[in-house]
């Protein structure tokens, strides 16, 4: 469902274990970037009204998550700040190739890959924290629908751009490349370290 190559290592889970208040700190700055991300997709193609309509709704929901993890951050005392980022995001950008209509799909199906990778590593983290703080296990879970619903209307949306064909060949080319980008992990705590 998907689409993602591998599963994220324990090495990950040893992070958010040592480092779980800036984990949550970089979960709000992924909400905004996330926002961020479909904006610029709607300012692209702003001629392409269902895509300009799904925008709307992602971004709506990525605030709306944002709110919600600023909110866990109060509750726990825990000061948002600004994160150096990690890697991740940017390796899986540069795979974007320069001419449209490809660069369309490549936009659209690295953010869902990313959506992919968050709805995992949100499900492993609600699993993982569970016996010890119920309340944070709970938050993550309620994330998970929404995450593989963004995931599936990015895949959806560069059907527009490419026959389906070619987007599942081109989204497995690209799965293949995230899971290396993930494989090698970061020394900063982060979401998708």
């Amino acid at each position: 469902m998907l689409h993602l190559q591998s599963e994220s290592t324990k090495r990950w889970l040893k992070q958010v274990d040592e480092n779980l208040p800036e984990v949550l700190v970089d979960h709000a700055h992924c909400e905004r970037k996330a926002a961020t991300t479909a904006m610029n997709l709607m300012n692209s193609y702003t001629e392409n009204r269902p895509l300009c309509v799904e925008m709307t709704r992602i971004i709506e929901e990525e605030l709306e998550h944002y709110h919600m993890v600023l909110e866990v951050l109060d509750q726990r005392g825990i000061a948002f700040k600004r994160l150096a980022s990690g890697h991740y995001g940017r390796e899986l950008n540069t795979l974007v190739r320069n001419r449209e209509p490809e660069r369309a799909v490549d936009r659209l199906l690295v953010a869902s890959l990313i959506e992919a990778r968050s709805c995992e590593r949100f499900r492993l983290l609600a699993d993982h924290v569970r016996e010890q703080d119920a309340a944070l296990a709970d938050f993550y879970a309620g994330l998970f629908e929404s995450e593989a619903r963004h995931h599936t209307t990015y895949v959806k949306l560069a059907e527009q751009f490419a026959d389906r064909e070619t987007v599942i060949v081109r989204l497995n080319q690209l799965s293949e490349q995230e899971t290396a980008i993930i494989a090698k992990g970061s020394p900063l705590a982060r979401m998708h370290s």
